[in-house]
């Protein structure tokens, strides 16, 4: 059952969609300490970009002990979004997506730009026990793009054009996409994420270009 917090985030999220359209977003992360924990070492994430420390995979991580070393940092620092992010995520990996809840919402709560990505991927997928909710994931992944995350970038115009958002009232604005394609292309030289700015840019001038006909 989708928690509280989440239908008031998607309405929130509405708003915001309206009223910041064209804006990019930055995250303060002044508001937040940056000091490292062991939470940080045994559980950030490599595509992180507001990471603290550098990212490990599932398959590199200790799953128990950065259990322990979250939930002693998040106990310390319980607003902190990077740390409940980070909690929220070993939880999953231990396949214990209900006890991430919580933590996942800490971290939307303040609009943490991994956190906008990576749940909104989860409630597009239903992965992790999260509620299946193309709506609400086209919203915080639109919103991870506005933020200059480059999966959201990339990934809400590979969603919208494969018709995931349909009848949603998350914007799905052509020309917005291809903004978040020319800043993505920006940030990367990975020739895969190249290969598919190119693939999606292509799509939205042809989908352009029938809308003038």
């Amino acid at each position: 059952m989708k928690s509280q917090f989440l239908s008031t985030l998607a309405i929130g999220l509405l708003f915001a969609s309206s009223t910041q359209a064209d804006e990019t977003l930055k995250f303060d992360v002044s508001k937040y300490s940056q000091a490292v924990t062991g939470c940080d070492v045994l559980a950030a994430h490599a595509d992180d970009p507001l990471r603290v420390s550098p990212g490990l995979s599932k398959s590199q991580m200790d799953l128990p002990a950065a259990i322990a070393a979250c939930q002693v940092a998040v106990a310390r620092d319980p607003s902190n979004p990077r740390l409940n992010y980070q909690l929220g995520r070993v939880y999953g990996y231990s396949g214990q997506g209900e006890k991430a809840v919580p933590y996942r919402d800490v971290a939307l709560a303040t609009d943490y730009p991994q956190a906008l990505f990576v749940y909104g991927l989860l409630h597009l997928t239903g992965m992790n026990k999260a509620t299946k909710d193309p709506c609400l994931a086209g919203e915080l992944v639109r919103r991870s793009a506005l933020y200059g995350r480059i999966a959201g970038q990339i990934g809400f115009p590979f969603w919208s054009l494969k018709g995931e958002f349909k009848g949603c009232a998350v914007k799905q604005d052509l020309e917005e996409m291809q903004r978040f394609l020319a800043a993505a292309d920006q940030q990367t030289s990975d020739f895969y994420q190249e290969t598919a700015i190119e693939q999606l840019q292509d799509k939205i001038k042809a989908r352009m270009g029938k809308q003038k006909k």
